[in-house]
């Protein structure tokens, strides 16, 4: 048996190989390598697949909050509130454009943005909320659309973990005026590089949005807007739509896992992850918890049972933000989570066998 991934790609490339080859073959054969046929038909199935949403692709998660942010006029001088416990690419694309982070601490249970903490932070020059559905799991999504609509702010979706998670039946990614998807490898839906998307309610906001991402504009030599260059290579697109059509059995093999190591973690001293009622969580990492987690990931390792931190260093307290945070300023729950949290082989084609090695290995440090 070949020694064990947090993430095994090429298992699942094999497994939709002769699809995946096709699709590639096609965009060689028409050497449309730029805005082909392939991103077209991508983002009309994923707006279908998504319950009906306009759908701009990019060329990656990072950029789909930077085009987010362009799009709805963030700039110098504004503030964004989010969390500081999530992937660097949600404070920075803000800090490019000379806004400011907001950080409000988290849930303990769902690592998610503590949402009854949100409103004290509004201030006259907020002009947004990020949401972060970490590691798959929707941020309980009513009260913070409600707190949206009382102090007229946009809601951004960063989805980068999330896509097919739900709340209450509605997908992650479409409840807010933008979402913001990442097709990073590793991702439940993954291309073969970088690659992300944007999901806009609006049509009107999705136009801006496809322009910013296009230069600007919407016809070759005419720049509307100041934009970026944000587009989903065309093979990307064809490996994606390829893959698509099976990312719900992805999710679903990602909870069969979920569900095995729940059982087999039971009466252990760790916090396995909690999943909020009316939510379907989709497990883009299985991030358990404990006050011992440098000695556990050690022992891990000498059984060569891979593991990793997301994230071991909130982002208030990374070098390149403290700037943005008042002296004397804490996020206790953001950093204790970031001394215990210790995420677990998760992938949809993990068998029986595989299961089983990191459980004993679990519990045999416990033991």
């Amino acid at each position: 048996m070949s020694k064990l991934q947090m993430v095994d790609l090429g298992r699942n490339y094999r497994a939709h190989k002769t699809e995946i080859d096709a699709a590639m073959s096609a965009v060689l054969e028409k050497a449309a390598y730029i805005n082909g046929p392939s991103v077209v038909a991508f983002e009309k199935a994923l707006g279908e697949w998504m319950g009906g949403t306009n759908v701009v692709s990019c060329a990656s998660g990072t950029e789909a909050l930077q085009v987010a942010f362009m799009a709805l006029g963030i700039g110098t001088g504004d503030e964004v509130i989010t969390t500081p416990f999530t992937f660097v690419a949600t404070v920075e694309a803000l800090v490019l454009l000379g806004a400011k982070p907001v950080f409000v601490d988290i849930d303990p249970k769902t690592y998610n943005l503590d949402i009854g903490a949100v409103e004290k932070r509004i201030t006259d020059r907020t002009r947004a909320i990020v949401p972060v559905h970490l590691y798959g799991q929707c941020v309980e999504m009513d009260p913070l659309l409600a707190l949206g609509r009382k102090h007229n702010l946009p809601i951004i979706e960063d989805t980068a973990q999330a896509i097919g998670a739900r709340h209450k039946g509605r997908q992650a990614g479409v409840m807010g005026e933008i979402g913001c998807l990442s097709f990073f490898p590793a991702k439940n839906l993954g291309c073969f590089g970088d690659g992300g998307a944007l999901t806009v309610r609006s049509p009107e906001l999705a136009a801006r949005c496809r322009m910013i991402a296009n230069h600007g504009s919407r016809i070759r030599y005419q720049h509307e807007l100041v934009g970026i260059n944000s587009r989903l290579d065309t093979l990307q697109a064809a490996v994606l739509l390829a893959k698509l059509p099976h990312l719900q059995s992805f999710n679903e093999g990602r909870r069969r896992v979920a569900l095995a190591y729940d059982v087999a973690f039971k009466g252990l001293p760790i916090q396995t992850p909690y999943v909020s009622p009316d939510c379907e969580h989709v497990y883009q990492q299985y991030t358990i918890r404990t006050d011992s987690r440098d000695q556990l990931a050690a022992f891990l390792k000498d059984k060569d049972i891979p593991s990793a931190i997301h994230y071991p260093r909130p982002l208030h307290l990374q070098e390149a933000f403290t700037g943005f945070v008042a002296s004397g300023e804490t996020f206790p729950e953001a950093e204790r989570a970031s001394r215990e949290v210790l995420s677990l082989p998760m992938f949809p084609e993990m068998t029986d066998g595989e299961i089983a090695m990191v459980v004993e290995a679990v519990k045999g440090f416990f033991e």
